[in-house]
């Protein structure tokens, strides 16, 4: 149920957040910037009106959200900082300070859920929003990433001994008797697995994991034989069924039990020749640097990733982009949706000299959308994806970039601040010069 809005005319006569704290904070400042009232008519159709318990503010739900991915903080952890930090109460409606946690950490994921992918969308359209003039600017760069998942490196023996484990679960949950444990059969194969790639012990490495299989395999086939008619283990029984039949050179493979659809994806990275988990597309302002499109995908070729980010970004901002300037990866097609995609090639004698120049800046400051994907990375929870399934994929991609608009801004209060209290500086000291002499 929607918690009933609260009357603001009985607060403390001798304390309030507003009149208390420093009104030069960014964060007091983007507080008074964001569209509170947007997301209250938003979101407040998705809550009963008449039944249940009272749910958390609306305001406090997306605060934290925007949070969390400003400040690249866990669910736990900005629910913890936000009882201990005054300006994170401000920014999320609060008008006396609260010394306990606004809401359990869980509830955030319960959110995200509620609002879906339109909601975490509407998140990103306010940041561009925030942004003013500079998110309005219609040429743009493009470029696709990875999204790792919180996942293990996959190995097929790592596989095979999760499915035991499972197995083992699933016939403890439902009262079955196994004819073997193979407990102690598989304590003992471990020191055959150890060094498997080393000349000497590849051959018994690879028949201790050959063994392993086939005791995930026995399970398997037993745990569903045993299992009563219409029980709810199917779908993960057909999981195990496919990594136990997968081969090397099988298409499709799963990686993940618990994250069956992450792709395994090779960017050419010296450092990291494969990545476990799915692509990302961002569209990036060449010259005034908002972030104004980002879309999770599984693993299809860049240039077929362009149609769908473009019509997010009309959904964002309700017009279609002159430009959009990529690279080589995206070669395929001039135009889409009316955008002129630009991509490095040799010019041909028809292209004047102008052309020719003002397509070199173009390319040259494409380059630019490089590093700002390592501050998604590193700054705002790109680099690793703990949300669960396709929709924790979508979620965390637009909430990062959501989060890297929201910290431009207090980046731009900042520098705002810090050339105010220069200025005041500079005055003081002329007039102690005037006053001197």
């Amino acid at each position: 149920m929607l918690q009933y809005s609260k009357k603001d005319n009985q607060r403390s006569l001798f304390f309030s957040l507003s009149d208390t704290l420093d009104q030069h904070h960014p964060l007091y400042i983007l507080a008074d910037k964001v569209d509170w009232a947007m997301f209250e008519y938003e979101f407040s159709p998705l809550y009963c009106h008449d039944n249940g318990a009272p749910a958390k503010p609306i305001r406090l739900m997306v605060g934290l959200l925007i949070l969390k991915h400003v400040r690249d903080l866990s669910d736990e952890s900005v629910v913890e900082q936000w009882s201990e930090n005054i300006y994170y109460q401000y920014f999320c409606g609060m008008q006396d300070f609260i010394a306990q946690c606004p809401c359990a950490s869980s509830e955030l994921v319960h959110f995200r859920h509620r609002i879906g992918e339109t909601g975490i969308e509407l998140i990103l359209k306010e940041s561009i929003r925030i942004n003013g003039k500079d998110g309005e600017e219609r040429n743009l760069s493009a470029d696709t990433t990875v999204q790792e998942k919180n996942i293990t490196y996959p190995t097929d023996n790592k596989l095979h001994r999760k499915i035991i484990s499972k197995c083992k679960k699933i016939a403890q949950r439902e009262g079955i008797e196994l004819r073997r444990s193979y407990t102690r059969t598989l304590k003992k194969l471990l020191p055959d697995q150890r060094f498997g790639r080393h000349p000497k012990n590849r051959k018994k490495a690879v028949k201790a994991n050959r063994k392993v299989k086939t005791i995930a395999g026995r399970l398997v086939r037993e745990v569903e034989r045993k299992l009563p008619a219409g029980h709810p283990y199917s779908s993960e029984l057909t999981v195990f069924k496919k990594v136990l039949e997968q081969t090397r050179t099988s298409n499709h493979k799963i990686y993940s039990l618990h994250e069956p659809q992450v792709q395994c994806i090779s960017k050419g990275k010296e450092h990291k020749k494969y990545e476990f988990g799915n692509k990302v597309s961002i569209l990036y302002t060449q010259h005034t640097g908002v972030i104004v499109g980002a879309l999770s995908f599984s693993n299809p070729y860049d240039g077929h990733t362009l149609d769908e980010a473009l019509r997010q970004y009309e959904r964002l901002l309700g017009k279609s982009p002159l430009s959009l300037t990529a690279d080589r990866g995206y070669k395929g097609k001039s135009t889409i949706r009316g955008t002129t995609i630009q991509i490095p090639k040799p010019f041909s004698k028809r292209v004047s000299r102008y052309q020719q120049q003002k397509l070199k800046k173009a390319h040259k400051r494409r380059a630019a959308i490089e590093p700002i994907i390592g501050h998604l990375k590193s700054d705002h929870r790109l680099s690793r994806n703990f949300y669960k399934g396709g929709f924790g994929d979508t979620v965390n991609a637009m909430l990062a970039a959501a989060g890297f608009n929201f910290k431009r801004m207090i980046n731009k209060y900042k520098q705002k601040i810090a050339c105010f209290f220069c200025k005041i500086q500079a005055a003081f000291f002329i007039l102690e010069l005037k006053m001197t002499f």
